[in-house]
């Protein structure tokens, strides 16, 4: 019990990560109707940054600071310079675009910081741990990335759902042409909404930076399951990011802690974890397909 506990909260800790992705990347698509595939460089730029400072200066608050002006900043300037000249165009000339800054971002800071990954310590006020039952001691450190996904969760739901930004961001996700015809400046919009975007995708790289390691190309690394939770959830819902992403984070954790011992009962080890880590893997796009049978827009469209 104790360890399917632990593996629930990993598999928290992981969801919440993948929101913070998902929930940018959707409302960009939703919205601004672009596939960003460098919405992954953005997280890796914002683990850069928050690493940097904090080697720089010590100060985790600082490293937080630095993280989000670094992922900020080159979201605003990818919206200025490359998105701005995609909007109408389709989408495939959006992915080659997009591709192109994942190469660029990916060999500019192989120049810049070589492809040794940085490893970040965990900030001293979060570096104990918390014994959740007796027998059961969990990082601190996990404990508070999932209690900043579920703050900034409720964060996007006010500013979402009370807002004149939020009702203009809802209203563009289903009638871009009527929000433009209302005499909303849409470039402004879609400025902010992609700079928010951002700084989510910052965020997430930022904290995953003492869990992984900071590294060239990290971004890639998570961005296939954020496209699975984006596609699960609902093009252009926040819910459905929320949801979404718990549900990966829980499945693919799960799954990877007990399918390989299960198989272990009845094959050999080394071919037991071999084809548990092959199940393990495909368990997120069996259950994306599952999903896209029942409800093809996802379980909470941006309609809904």
């Amino acid at each position: 019990m104790a360890l399917l506990f632990e593996q629930a909260l990993n598999g928290l800790q992981l969801g919440v990560m993948l929101f913070l992705l998902a929930a940018g990347l959707t409302l960009v698509f939703g919205i601004m109707g672009v596939i960003n595939l460098a919405h992954g460089s953005l997280y890796m730029i914002g683990a850069y940054g928050a690493a940097l400072t904090a080697a720089a200066t010590g100060s985790a608050l600082l490293a937080l600071l630095g993280g989000l002006a670094a992922a900020g900043v080159a979201g605003i300037v990818i919206e200025l310079v490359v998105l701005r000249r995609l909007y109408a165009r389709d989408h495939l000339d959006q992915v080659l675009a997009t591709f192109g800054l994942i190469l660029f971002f990916n060999q500019g800071s192989t120049m810049l910081f070589g492809r040794q990954p940085l490893f970040v310590e965990i900030p001293p006020l979060l570096a104990g741990s918390v014994e959740l039952m007796p027998g059961l001691p969990y990082p601190t450190y996990r404990l508070a990335i999932i209690a900043v996904g579920i703050a900034v969760a409720g964060f996007l739901y006010w500013l979402i759902q009370r807002t004149r930004v939020g009702m203009l961001v809802r209203a563009g996700a289903t009638h871009r042409d009527m929000v433009r015809a209302l005499g909303v400046d849409i470039r402004l919009l879609y400025t902010l909404v992609f700079g928010l975007g951002a700084l989510l995708a910052g965020l997430a790289g930022i904290m995953a930076g003492p869990i992984y390691s900071v590294q060239v190309g990290m971004g890639e690394q998570i961005l296939i399951q954020t496209f699975v939770v984006v596609v699960i959830g609902g093009i252009g819902s926040v819910r459905g990011a929320v949801w979404g992403a718990m549900i990966v984070g829980l499945t693919d954790t799960v799954l990877r802690a007990f399918v390989p011992g299960l198989l272990r009962g009845i094959m050999q080890g080394p071919d037991a974890d071999a084809l548990g880590a092959g199940l393990s893997s495909m368990g997120i796009y069996l259950l994306m397909a599952i999903v896209l049978l029942a409800r093809p827009r996802g379980l909470f469209p941006a309609h809904a």
